[in-house]
């Protein structure tokens, strides 16, 4: 595998362990910033592999989903993942965000949020490998 997917990939696996660790914890809103960060990894290291270059400066998921063309492959439950992770990379850096976003969200969503991007990652990983 490329060195460059692999920084990637590297990043994604550890921020995946601090989105449990976090979950732990019952640190809700930093779960859902880092699966926001192992997504958005994951696309970049996708689109690295695809292009051969770096992907743009975004946090944007549904962006980097469709710069990657993987957005025309995405099952219903990544689109609606990618929905609901989209503002978290923002929301979750701003104090005053942060209150009214950690509300909502709750153990069942962020469990919720780990498994399906531990898949999202899997479904990546499947795709650089083919």
């Amino acid at each position: 595998m490329d060195e460059r997917v692999s920084y990637w990939l590297d990043l994604c696996a550890y921020d995946l362990d601090t989105a449990k660790a976090m979950m732990e914890t019952k640190r809700y809103l930093y779960v859902g910033f880092m699966c926001h960060q192992v997504v958005e990894k994951s696309l970049k290291g996708y689109h690295y592999h695809l292009l051969k270059s770096d992907a743009p400066y975004t946090h944007s998921l549904k962006r980097l989903a469709l710069l990657t063309r993987l957005n025309t492959e995405l099952s219903e439950s990544w689109i609606k993942l990618i929905s609901d992770l989209e503002n978290m990379n923002i929301e979750a850096r701003y104090p005053e965000r942060k209150d009214d976003l950690a509300r909502h969200l709750t153990k069942e969503i962020c469990n919720r949020f780990i498994l399906e991007t531990e898949e999202f990652l899997r479904w990546i990983n499947s795709k650089l490998l083919a």
